[in-house]
């Protein structure tokens, strides 16, 4: 074993200088890595995966439908939200065959009469159009990663909770045992 290794073991050697609670640290530690290894690994799998299904499901339940604008900008139906789109009442047939109006975002230039592509869910109400998969694939890894350093953060922040414990239980213990000392002696060191 080099001397590295040594220093970095000295807990789990037998040792007469060794405490329960040098023990009781070292457990605390390996354990916490484990679980943050673990733990962060395996919180990001499942965060990603819950995000892709969901949007997976988002997607599947995505319709694209053929609209018709019913009323122009001048009549304060399409107000600019910023970029190239505004809110616009638009008319489409659903499914089922039935008329259906709404808002919904469309271009800026749009007038009445003109065809633009709306989305719908299972139940015909507009929705927004379905991320990309590039955006998909971006916010999984995201939340994936955001998940797994939440993970490792709490772990690791509940070890470094319980090693601040010991070190008090250990401060403590060296006050009693300097107390105890100093008494024989007739003098106090502190």
């Amino acid at each position: 074993m080099t001397r590295r290794a040594g220093l970095w073991l000295w807990r789990w050697r037998r040792n007469p200088l060794r405490r329960t609670s040098d023990l009781v640290e070292a457990w605390i530690l390996l354990v916490a890595w484990v679980l943050a290894v673990v733990g962060g690994v395996l919180a990001g799998v499942v965060t990603a995966g819950a995000l892709q299904r969901a949007a997976d499901r988002v997607r599947a339940e995505s319709r694209p439908v053929s609209a018709v604008v019913t009323q122009d900008a001048a009549h304060g139906s399409v107000r600019p939200a910023g970029g190239a789109l505004g809110w616009g009442t638009v008319r489409w047939t659903d499914a089922d065959g039935s008329a259906r109006t709404g808002r919904t975002r469309v271009p800026v230039s749009a007038t009445p009469g003109a065809h633009v592509t709306v989305w719908t869910n299972g139940r015909g109400v507009l929705i927004p159009p379905p991320a990309s998969s590039a955006d998909i694939a971006f916010q999984t890894a995201l939340g994936g990663l955001w998940a797994g350093t939440t993970t490792v953060g709490v772990v690791i922040g509940g070890a470094k909770l319980a090693r601040a414990r010991l070190d008090r239980r250990r401060f403590a213990r060296w006050d009693e045992e300097w107390a105890r000392a100093d008494t024989p002696w007739g003098w106090k060191t502190g």
